[in-house]
């Protein structure tokens, strides 16, 4: 999460070896993978999302200049400026990073192995965040979930927010849909 920039020949490595075996798109399982996407992008012939935060700057202009997104992670404080791809400083004030960081998802996925997803804590941690943002941020009129474990839950989160709730599952989408 914290990202490594020795990492980067893996990364290229795994996309060409992929693309060798007919994959159509890459991606990843995890937002912060942006890190990387530069780089391996630039080493396949495929569409290449390895994070939602990809859809950040589509998504400031769907919405009035007044009108937030906000920013959901697993850990806020992996999650800094560079990798949200915003040069605008009036841009980056529209957006608002939170995290789960602390709760039982959280620290489950610090054990090794990591138990089996709980989808209950999940949508808990998740929609506590989203309380708090939007009481510090009213003007929040957009999710976007930066983690990859998080669209499991985007349904129930759109019901309970009763916001748009975006996530790499939309970008896989577009992108695998683009290849067909």
């Amino acid at each position: 999460m914290r990202g490594d920039p020795a990492l980067e020949p893996a990364f290229v490595a795994a996309a060409r070896r992929l693309v060798e075996r007919g994959a159509a798109a890459i991606t990843s399982t995890c937002g912060f993978s942006i890190r990387y996407q530069p780089a391996v992008a630039a080493s396949v012939n495929v569409p290449v999302v390895m994070s939602s935060l990809l859809l950040l700057s589509a998504l400031l202009r769907q919405l009035p200049q007044h009108a937030k997104i906000a920013i959901l992670t697993y850990d806020s404080t992996c999650c800094s400026d560079d990798l949200l791809g915003i040069d605008n400083g009036s841009e980056r004030a529209r957006v608002v990073i939170g995290g789960i960081e602390g709760g039982k998802f959280w620290h489950d996925e610090l054990k090794r192995p990591a138990p089996p997803l709980d989808i209950v804590a999940i949508e808990a941690d998740v929609a506590n965040c989203i309380t708090r943002l939007r009481s510090n941020h009213p003007e929040i009129a957009t999710i976007l979930f930066e983690c990859a474990a998080f669209p499991i839950i985007a349904p129930a989160i759109r019901r309970i927010a009763k916001l748009p709730v975006y996530s790499i599952t939309d970008l896989c989408r577009l992108a695998m849909a683009s290849t067909s």
